[in-house]
C-alpha cells in the first residue's frame, strides 16, 4: 500500500484507551504521548491492556465487535450450526457471500483488527527494552506482546490461505515486524511458510520469557496459552509429536469440567479447564454480545441465531451429557428448530467468552498420536474426553483413518460454537457438508415440540437451508469460498499486495 493507515492508526487509539490501567497519572491519558507511554516496563504493559480491551470489545455494529467476530463466523461457515438467516449477524457467513466479498464491512473489520493489533505489539517488542524496569517484568511484557502478535499471525495464516500441508509456499498476508507509520510501504505477500516460522519463532520466545510469570486471571497470556497455541501450530504444520508435547503442557493443571458443569453455559472464565478467555464485566461487556447469537434458550437473547444441524444431535450417545443440551424448539417461529443450550447468558446479560481449553488440548494430543501412527495412545487420550462427557468409549476399527475420523467428529461434538468450523476445514481440506433435513421420501422429518402452553404437538423439523456455494457449485475441499479475503481498500493502497 501506499501508506498503513489501514494498519498503523491503533497505537493512537490505544494511547487514549489505558487510562483505567495506566498509571500515568501526571496528565490527562488521552494526552499520553508514546515517550511516555514506553518509559517504563509497568506503563508499557498498558499497550497491551488497552489494545486486548480493543480487540475484543470494540467494533462498528454488534455483528463485529472484537475477535468473537472471527469465532462467529467460522462456525457460520461450517457443517453444525444452521443459522437463521432472517436474523441479524451472520447470513451472510453462512451463505458464503461475506468474506469473499472484499468490499465488505466485515472482511476490512478482521483485517485491521488483526493487523492494528500487531503494530501495537510490534511497538512494544520494539521499545520494552530501553524502558525502565526489572528484567522479570520486561520478559514478562515482551513475551505477552509477541504471544498476541503470533496469535494474529495465526488466524492470517488459518483463514487467508488453504491448508499448510497442502502448499506450504502459499502466498497469504504481508508479515511487518517493526513498528509502522502513514509514511510506511507496504510489503508484499509472504508465504505460509514465513508466516509460520515467524509464529513459531515469536511463540518459542515467549515460553522462554514468561517461564516465572504467574498470571492473575485468565484474560492475560501465560505459558500454558502460549503452549497451547504452539500445540495448534504445530496441528496445523503437521508437527506431531511437538503437538503432543505442547498439548500436554498447556492442559496440565486444567481439570476437564464434570458433567453438571457442562450445563452451565459456557459463560464463565473461572471454569476449571478453562485455559485462555476473555471476562465480561456489566462496565466492559462489548463482547458479551456475541451471546446473542450462541444463546438459543435463555428468553433475553434477541437474535438466537446460531441453531443447531438436527443431523448433528445424531452424533452423540444419548448418555452423553451434551445429549442433553438439544431440544426441538415450541416457539411461535421457531417452532422445529433444533436448539442446542450449550451457551447460555448469566442472569445479568453478559456472558465471559472462550478461547482455549482443556477439552482442546486432548483432542489435539489425541489427533497428532493417530496422525503419527500412535493409535493406542490417541485411543487412550479419547478415552478421557469421553469419560468425562459421560460418552460411550471408541470400539471402532484401529485403522488410523477411521481413528482420525472418530476424532475430528469429536473435535465438532465438543467444540461447536467455539469458532474451530471453517479453520477445522481448511486445516484438513475437508469440505462443508450441510443435507436438508427431509426423509428417504423426501418430506421433511417431523418430531415433537412442546409449545409455550405445555401442549405436546407434532410438526416439521427443520434445519440448514443453505447447500451450495453462491455460484451454486457443490461444497468441495479447498475452495475460495472458505478463505477470509483481503480488503479492497488494503488491495488499492498496497500495490506491493
Amino acid at each position: 500500500m501506499k501508506n498503513l493507515k489501514y494498519i498503523s492508526f491503533a497505537l493512537i487509539t490505544i494511547l487514549a484507551l489505558i487510562s483505567c490501567e495506566s498509571d500515568l497519572e501526571t496528565a490527562p491519558t488521552n494526552q499520553a504521548s508514546e515517550e511516555e507511554v514506553f518509559k517504563t516496563a509497568e506503563s508499557a504493559e498498558t499497550v497491551i491492556n488497552g489494545t486486548w480491551a480493543k480487540f475484543n470489545d470494540d467494533g462498528p455494529t454488534y455483528a463485529n465487535i472484537g475477535y468473537s467476530t472471527v469465532l462467529r463466523t467460522s462456525d457460520a461457515m461450517g457443517s453444525d450450526v444452521a443459522v437463521l438467516t432472517n436474523k441479524y449477524g451472520f447470513p451472510g457467513a453462512y451463505a458464503f457471500t461475506d468474506l469473499v466479498n472484499n468490499t465488505g464491512s466485515r472482511p476490512l473489520f478482521i483485517w485491521n483488527l488483526l493487523y492494528s493489533t500487531i503494530n501495537n505489539m510490534n511497538n512494544v517488542i520494539a521499545k520494552i527494552d530501553a524502558a525502565e524496569g526489572s528484567q522479570e517484568k520486561k520478559n514478562q511484557v515482551k513475551g505477552q506482546a509477541k504471544a498476541l502478535r503470533a496469535f494474529c499471525y495465526l488466524n492470517l495464516a488459518s483463514f487467508y490461505q488453504f491448508s499448510y500441508l497442502k502448499d506450504k509456499n502459499a502466498l497469504t498476508a504481508p508479515i511487518y515486524t517493526e513498528p509502522t507509520t502513514t509514511n510506511s510501504l507496504g510489503k508484499k505477500k509472504a508465504s505460509l511458510e514465513e508466516i509460520y516460522t515467524l509464529i513459531k519463532n515469536d511463540l518459542t520466545d515467549a515460553d522462554q520469557l514468561l517461564q516465572n510469570y504467574s498470571r492473575n486471571n485468565k484474560d492475560k497470556i501465560d505459558r500454558s496459552v502460549v503452549n497451547g497455541l504452539l500445540a495448534r501450530v504445530y496441528l496445523n504444520t503437521g508437527d506431531w509429536t511437538k503437538a503432543v508435547a505442547s498439548a500436554k503442557i498447556a492442559r496440565n493443571g486444567y481439570p476437564l469440567m464434570t458433567p453438571e458443569k457442562y450445563k452451565d453455559g459456557f459463560n464463565d472464565i473461572s471454569n476449571s479447564e478453562w485455559i485462555w478467555g476473555h471476562g465480561q464485566t456489566q462496565e466492559q461487556s462489548g463482547e458479551s454480545y456475541a451471546f446473542h447469537f450462541l444463546d438459543v434458550s435463555s428468553s433475553g437473547s434477541y437474535y438466537y441465531s446460531f441453531m443447531a444441524d438436527p443431523y448433528f444431535k445424531d452424533l452423540f450417545d444419548t448418555n452423553d451429557v451434551r445429549y442433553s443440551l438439544f431440544s426441538w424448539d415450541g416457539l411461535p417461529g421457531r417452532e422445529g428448530l433444533l436448539r442446542y443450550a450449550k451457551f447460555k447468558f448469566k442472569a445479568n446479560l453478559i456472558a465471559d467468552i472462550v478461547y482455549m481449553r482443556a477439552a482442546e488440548m486432548y483432542l489435539i494430543e489425541a489427533e497428532a498420536e493417530a496422525r503419527n501412527g500412535n493409535i493406542t495412545n490417541a485411543i487412550t487420550v479419547l478415552k478421557q474426553l469421553k469419560s468425562a462427557r459421560n460418552a460411550n468409549q471408541y470400539n471402532g476399527s484401529l485403522a488410523q483413518n477411521d481413528v482420525i475420523n472418530e476424532i475430528l467428529i469429536e473435535r465438532r461434538k465438543e467444540l461447536f460454537g467455539e469458532g474451530f468450523s471453517l479453520s477445522d476445514i481448511i486445516r484438513t481440506q475437508g469440505t462443508v457438508v450441510r443435507k436438508p433435513f427431509i426423509n428417504s421420501s423426501g418430506q421433511p422429518i417431523q418430531v415433537q415440540i412442546t409449545t409455550p402452553n405445555g401442549l405436546v404437538k407434532t410438526v416439521n423439523g427443520r434445519g440448514h437451508t443453505i447447500f451450495a456455494f453462491p455460484d451454486q457449485s457443490p461444497f468441495a475441499p479447498n475452495s475460495r469460498y472458505y478463505l477470509f479475503s483481503i480488503p479492497q481498500k488494503e488491495i488499492e493502497n498496497n500495490p506491493n499486495l
